[in-house]
């Protein structure tokens, strides 16, 4: 009878080394950008232009597509606070919702998706600069040259396209071969981070991924990937590692 293995990255077991990963995937908030950036930056931004945006592009077929999906998330909408929104063709009836998932942190894939589309303005336009840790380019310039760099957030593609592009160092687009966000899947799932292994073409054994949220430690390290618990200054304080390996800077990888 073959005896069962403990998961290289068990919280109950030393992790063994994994050598040389093939894939490093870094979460965006509190990993590789400041809070600050998300919370005073960026998500003011976006609430001040979404009236006038939707006023302009609301006849835009992908536009359009995000308030369908946004309706459809306000169908399935089992908190009684929040406001209703059912018609996608009246897009001012929008906004209120669009700021109560905000209000209230909410990973929707129609909000990142519209708000992605208001953050290409102000990054184009200079009113908005991607604010990055001075350790992430060095890192980045690190990892891919011997293996791949992938991003996972909730925020959409677009918007982390925009955040890398328009970077406080400069476009560093060219140093990251994939972009994932919830349109995978949820990141406190363990099938998205086997689904992001297999798109890469690599397993999850062979991925190390970086977060600030234990709980996403937790499903990655469930699908079989080695985990780093990365603690940034401005991050909520964490008291529980649940086995997961701190950093404070990726100079030590």
């Amino acid at each position: 009878m073959t005896k069962a293995r403990t998961p290289k990255n068990h919280p109950n077991g030393a992790e063994q080394s994994l050598g040389a990963p093939k894939l490093f995937l870094l979460d965006v908030e509190g990993t590789v950008a400041p809070i600050s950036l998300i919370y005073d930056q960026m998500f003011p931004y976006a609430r001040a232009h979404f009236e006038r945006f939707l006023q302009l592009h609301c006849g835009d077929p992908n536009v359009a597509g995000d308030l369908r999906m946004l309706a459809e998330e306000n169908g399935g909408e089992t908190d009684p606070t929040a406001p209703k929104f059912t018609t996608p063709e009246y897009w001012d009836e929008a906004i209120p919702y669009l700021n109560w998932l905000m209000d209230q942190d909410r990973k929707s894939t129609a909000l990142k998706s519209l708000q992605g589309r208001i953050w290409q303005r102000g990054f184009e336009s200079d009113e908005l600069k991607g604010t990055l840790f001075k350790d992430v380019p060095r890192a980045l310039e690190r990892w891919s040259s011997a293996a791949q760099v992938a991003i996972y957030s909730s925020g959409s593609v677009a918007a982390q396209l925009l955040l890398f592009r328009h970077s406080s160092f400069g476009d560093l687009t060219h140093l990251i071969s994939g972009y994932f966000d919830t349109r995978t899947g949820p990141k406190t799932a363990k099938l998205s981070y086997e689904s992001i292994a297999s798109a890469m073409g690599c397993e999850p054994r062979e991925v190390m991924f970086f977060s600030d949220v234990v709980r996403e430690l937790d499903s990655a390290r469930e699908a079989g990937c080695h985990t780093r618990l990365v603690m940034r200054e401005g991050n909520v304080p964490v008291d529980d590692a649940h086995g997961h390996r701190r950093i404070k800077s990726f100079t030590v990888l």
